[in-house]
């Protein structure tokens, strides 16, 4: 089984998920599987339908690979990435969450959307608008409350997340933000105070839960996020934990993901949110699972299964039929207009 990597930044390095593609690399080894990394920006996207086993990285040609699993940092927001991606599903690799997938996600309140739909429980969301008048602030305070939590659409790692405790500091805030950066894009989402300093992260493979951890915050602090210094520790997820993190994997079609859960005040877990690019470092530590180990066989399982399913119809074969069936049909009207033809000329 030949895997691809797609990632942008140095794997030497302590950039985010560097210490992740690393650990990827150890463990291909040890399993005897072809890995490769490579950067979004050494690939030329040239679309040809005669072209369907290649694509050109630096420049150069380079056989397709069975699997592809595109782990961008959570800084790369771009088209060209996302490009990428489109155009190795639609060439029949196997792809470990399709570009759909990682729009979607990568959009905080199209996640809530979708788990809405599908009666998922999740905290209320609004989108913000500005300007932030009073009569918002006073609909913020009858329908999500105070505290409330404020989020860009697509931060990630903790970062753009913020606890504002009153209506009056809310509506400061605001106002600095609408002077400062009225293109800004956040959400405002309920707070839940069970679970303040705390979450769950449940990794889920192929909907099956892998690896769970719980998060906590260092003093001071709301967040949980370990990258922003909190602390992991193991945690036994119940059923109640595995059912909702299976059932959010399923409703945004994530095949690798990190499902965020928080605490509710009398029992039970509400989905906080969704990453299609997790980091595995904490979890490691904290639950002792070897969790590229469990990618790597969940991804040999799968190929053998995709391998039997994947059907290619050349375009070349599909315009043969067509033209076929539309010159079969040009040559009836022809001899029908021809016999129409020579009725005439006989009765004349």
């Amino acid at each position: 089984m030949e895997v691809w990597i797609l990632y942008g930044d140095d794997i030497e390095s302590n950039a985010d998920l560097a210490h992740e593609v690393r650990r990827f690399k150890a463990e291909a080894v040890r399993m005897n599987i072809s890995l490769k990394v490579y950067n979004p920006v050494d690939f030329d996207l040239i679309v040809d339908e005669n072209t369907r086993d290649s694509v050109l990285i630096k420049g150069k040609p380079v056989p397709l690979p069975d699997v592809v699993y595109p782990y961008f940092n959570h800084n790369d927001h771009s088209y060209f990435s996302l490009a990428i991606v489109r155009q190795l599903e639609r060439m029949g690799c196997l792809i470990y969450n399709k570009a759909e997938t990682i729009e979607m996600v990568r959009d905080k309140l199209h996640t809530h959307q979708v788990l809405a739909e599908k009666g998922i429980t999740s905290p209320k969301t609004m989108l913000a608008k500005f300007p932030v008048d009073d009569d918002m602030v006073n609909m913020i305070e009858r329908t999500l409350g105070f505290p409330v939590v404020v989020k860009t659409l697509k931060g990630a790692l903790g970062v753009g997340v913020f606890l504002i405790d009153s209506p009056k500091a809310f509506k400061d805030q605001m106002d600095l933000i609408g002077q400062t950066a009225p293109d800004i894009q956040l959400i405002f989402q309920q707070f839940v105070e069970a679970s303040k300093g705390r979450d769950l992260r449940l990794f889920v493979v192929d909907g099956e839960l892998v690896a769970s951890m719980e998060r906590r915050a260092k003093e001071g602090d709301f967040k949980a996020n370990y990258s922003s210094g909190g602390t992991v520790h193991e945690f036994k997820a119940d059923k109640q934990a595995i059912d909702l993190a299976v059932a959010t994997a399923k409703a945004l079609d994530i095949q690798i993901g990190g499902i965020d859960l928080l605490f509710l005040k009398d029992g039970g877990y509400t989905i906080c949110e969704a990453n299609t690019f997790p980091g595995f470092k904490g979890l490691e530590k904290a639950s002792g699972v070897n969790v590229p180990e469990k990618i790597f066989k969940s991804m040999e399982r799968r190929l053998a299964q995709h391998r039997k399913e994947k059907k290619v119809v050349p375009f070349k074969v599909e315009q043969s039929n067509q033209w076929t069936q539309s010159k079969e049909i040009f040559t009836k009207i022809f001899d029908h207009a021809k016999r129409f033809i020579n009725r005439d000329k006989m009765v004349a």
